[in-house]
Parts: C-alpha cells; structure tokens; sequence
C-alpha cells in the first residue's frame, strides 16, 4: 500500500516498475528485429514465386513452423497491412512496429530515386502505403512526429528525402480526411504552426487541432475572424512593419521571436515579447474606445488560448480566439489605423500584431485560403 509506505520504499517500487518496463521494451524491441530480418525471406521462395498474393502469410507459416515467436510469426504475416480501405489494421505493437518500418522504407527508396506517384498514376502503390502508415498511427494511438521519424529511418544524407516524404504523408492525412469535411488547407495551417517542434508535428495533434479549426470556421465569429486576421496581416504587410523597435521586418507573417522553440533562449524570448507589449500599452495618448476594448480582448483571450493549446485542448483554444471577433471588428470600424500621428500608428500597428500573433499560437491563418 503506498499510503503505509516509507519514501524510499516507493522510490524502490517505483524503480522495479521502470526496470521491468526497461525490460519488456528491449523484449519487444529484440522481437521487432527478428521480425524485420525476416519479414522478406518468403520473396525468394517458389510458393510465393508462383503465387505472390501469398507473401507475408508464407512468411508467417514458415516462422511459426521454425519454432520463432508467435510474436514474430504474427509480424511477418501481417507486416504488409493495413492494404488498402478496409483492410485489417494491425495492433500488435511488435507487428505495427514492423509495418511502419517497412513502409517508412519502402516510401523513403522511392523518394531517394524520385520514383514518385504522378497525377493518377501510382505503379509502386505509394499512396497507398502512406494511407497505410497513417491508418496504423491513428489506430494504435501512436505519438510520433512525422518529420523527425522519416528523417531519423533514412541517414543523415536523406534529410531531404525525410523532409519530403513526411510532406507527403501529410498530404495523404488531407485525402483522408477529406470525406469527413476537413479541407487540404486546414491541415496545412494546422501543421505550419507545428514545423520545427518535436511534439506538435504529431499526426494526432495535427488532426485534432484541423478539426476543430474546421469546426470553428464553420461559425459566424470563426469566418468573420479570420476576415479580420487577414487585414491585418494585410495592413502589417503593406506598411512593412518592423515593430516598435524596428529591429525586425514585419511582412504579414508571425512574429518570428513568437515561433523560436528552444528551452535556453525561452527567458530572452519571453522578456523581449513582454518589452515590445509593453512599449505599445504605455501610451503617452489615450487610446480610443475600441482601441482600448480589443488591447483588453487580448489581454484575457491571448493567455487563454495558449494554455488551451499546451493542453491540447484545441476548441477551447479556437473559443478563446471567438472572444476577439466583436472587439476587431469595432476596430476596423472606429479606428484609423494609418494616423498621422508617428505614435498613434505604431501603436495600432503594434496592436494589429499582437492580434495576428495571438491567432497564430492556435493555427497559421494565413494558410487558409478564401
């Protein structure tokens, strides 16, 4: 009972725990290899010589017979599924392990000769493995970051070849889901967001969050919001914004102090974002109402929709953005953005990119078209 037990006696509990954990990892794993350098073996055999439809299951009768695993034997036959729309998906993680080695492979030595699918031609059935790979991702409910895993497979002078097969199972997942009313253009607003993190470029959190930016959008507050968001990236562009500083071009884009990811330059980061909102909320003139009434939008909505994103809590993310609709729109109704003033027009551009960043934390907008 760990409520009668001392803290090192926890400590030794919890340790036995990770160490058997260790174990069944490296017992799976050891598995997994087995299976991987045998899973082809049947190709060379006269039944599956003569009759091909039977590789795989040739393969899986042939390690049962030998005496391996069932966990191998259940590998090589299956390690070619899920083919196709309906078809089985696997679940055992020895065999999905298999299964995603392998069509992670077969993709990146087709990528590597450039032997790619065109228009409605796919005579080595790439696009069919990548919906394949997908479909054992969301099916075993895998978190595994795309990029990182298609460049990691091949070897450091394949990182291109990564970086493009990852592209294209992320346009395979837009074909999938595009039955269910997700548009193309979502997922890659959804995923822009995510490039060069080592968490959000997960095919789960890509997906959940184009759904609920699907959702979203579908709303009155949602279409009027990103009419809003796109004059002002429009307005920031045209004026070439640097910021209030100038250190830094503006052109329509995210501020790109608010995309870096890296943990030793987090506190630099925080403490000049807080420098430049705090440079464009001391004004030495009295905002106008509206003005005034979005810069308090921002203040409560901005906070609120990053920690929904932390949380992967994506609608209440997208709610949170719904809050700023009114208070942009009475903006652009009331307020003349261009003054003569030098000041006053800093200041309302500094609070256009603050609204353009703060719905860039959720989903890059500018990848959504219309």
């Amino acid at each position: 009972n760990a409520g009668t037990q001392s803290g090192a006696e926890q400590q030794d509990t919890l340790g036995s725990r990770v160490r058997g954990n260790d174990k069944e990892v490296a017992v799976l794993a050891d598995l997994a290899e087995q299976a991987a350098r045998l899973c082809k073996a049947d190709l060379v055999t006269e039944m599956v010589g003569e009759f091909p439809e039977l590789q795989g299951l040739m393969g899986g009768y042939y390690a049962a017979k030998e005496g391996l695993p069932q966990e191998v034997a259940e590998a090589i036959r299956d390690h070619y599924k899920p083919v196709g729309q309906g078809d089985v998906v696997p679940m055992a993680p020895v065999t999905v392990a298999v299964s995603l080695a392998d069509k992670l492979d077969n993709l990146l030595s087709f990528f590597k000769i450039d032997l790619l699918p065109t228009g409605s031609k796919d005579p080595f059935a790439l696009r069919r493995a990548g919906l394949g790979y997908l479909s054992l991702i969301q099916r075993s409910g895998l978190r595994l970051h795309l990029q990182s895993a298609a460049q990691a497979w091949g070897e450091s002078s394949d990182g291109i070849h990564g970086l493009r097969v990852a592209d294209f199972l992320f346009d395979r997942l837009g074909v999938q889901l595009k039955d269910e009313g997700v548009r193309h253009d979502y997922i890659q607003a959804s995923r822009a967001w995510t490039e060069g993190s080592d968490t959000d470029g997960c095919l789960d959190r890509v997906e959940a969050r184009a759904r609920a930016l699907t959702d979203f959008l579908s709303t009155e507050d949602g279409t009027n919001l990103l009419a809003g968001y796109k004059r002002a990236a429009n307005i920031l562009k045209k004026e070439d914004w640097r910021g209030i500083e100038g250190e830094i071009s503006q052109t329509g884009e995210e501020d790109p102090l608010s995309g870096v990811d890296d943990p030793d330059l987090a506190p630099v980061i925080a403490a000049k974002m807080a420098e430049r909102h705090a440079a464009a909320a001391h004004l030495s003139y009295t905002p106008e109402p509206a003005e005034k009434a979005l810069i308090d939008a921002l203040d409560a909505a901005a906070p609120r929709a990053a920690q929904a994103v932390e949380a992967e809590q994506f609608a209440d993310a997208m709610a949170a953005l719904a809050t700023l609709r009114a208070p942009i729109d009475r903006f652009f109704e009331e307020v003349t953005v261009n003054a003569e003033e030098a000041e006053k027009r800093q200041a309302r551009l500094a609070l256009l990119a603050r609204f353009r960043d703060a719905v860039h934390r959720v989903a890059d907008f500018s990848r959504i078209e219309g």
